[in-house]
């Protein structure tokens, strides 16, 4: 993984740090210097993941749709670290894929309760210690978010939201100097990736699909994006803040409809 900047000393709390993009992340960020709180479903994936760390990083089982967990999460990094510098949402569901019209409540209210609650709720939490530290918000989006996807309306519409949520709370808290992005990748070759790989009606065509949407003729690894997140949270993006950022291969100037066969 080529660095691109340094995050010497700075506290990141990563929720959905175990897996995917949020795992690549953290293998990232403690190797540019910064000190990591990172979130997993259970404790199995947790403590895969601080064996792959070094020692001084923080692995915790939590759940990011539950205030008191979330609460806990923040109090648990004050106590390790005495500060919070960056917090990245990036935990997420990107099941179902259906349309709008098939997708159930439960199916809906859990969509709505990762993707976009658990933003609410670090948020609320954080906010006072990343005033004092005059740190930043990550959010992990999509491109979805922009441009839609079919078969995929719930997921996209949270996504959505993230977008929209990440300029206004640029704007709400850009007086406390709290600088708030998102990252905004096409697909990415990840667990998660791979389980709507299987919801789609012809799955064994998907990765040739996945590969010809990304203008640069491949699906990346979620370490494409960890760079990117390393970047947009250290001292060289200092005066970039509201923008959700494509990381996206150039998927969103030929992005192609699913053939159905």
């Amino acid at each position: 993984m080529k660095a691109m900047a340094e995050l010497n000393g700075k506290v990141i709390l990563i929720t959905g740090g175990t897996a995917g993009i949020g795992l690549e992340c953290v293998k990232a960020y403690v190797a540019t210097g910064a000190l990591v709180t990172f979130v997993g479903l259970d404790t199995e994936s947790v403590e895969k993941t601080i064996e792959l760390l070094p020692e001084g990083h923080l692995g915790i089982v939590g759940d990011v749709t539950k205030a008191n967990e979330v609460e806990l999460m923040i109090e648990r990094t004050i106590e390790q670290y005495g500060r919070i510098d960056v917090v990245h949402n990036n935990a997420g569901l990107a099941s179902p894929s259906k349309p709008l019209h098939e997708t159930n409540d439960e199916e809906w209210d859990l969509l709505m309760q990762v993707n976009v609650k658990s933003i609410l709720l670090t948020t609320r939490y954080a906010y006072p210690h990343l005033k004092m530290s005059k740190g930043c918000i990550l959010n992990t989006s999509s491109l979805v978010g922009e441009i839609g996807q079919d078969n995929h309306a719930a997921y996209a519409g949270t996504k959505g939201a993230v977008n929209a949520l990440t300029k206004s709370m640029a704007i709400d808290y850009a007086k406390d100097s709290i600088r708030v992005n998102s990252v905004m990748p096409a697909a990415v070759m990840t667990p998660m990736l791979k389980n709507w790989i299987e919801e789609q009606p012809n799955p064994e065509n998907m990765v040739g699909f996945l590969n010809d949407i990304h203008l640069l003729g491949y699906c990346p690894e979620g370490n494409v994006i960890a760079d990117v997140c390393v970047f947009l949270i250290s001292e060289k993006a200092g005066f970039i803040t509201g923008v959700n950022l494509p990381v996206s291969g150039g998927a969103e100037l030929g992005y192609r409809r699913i053939e159905k066969g």
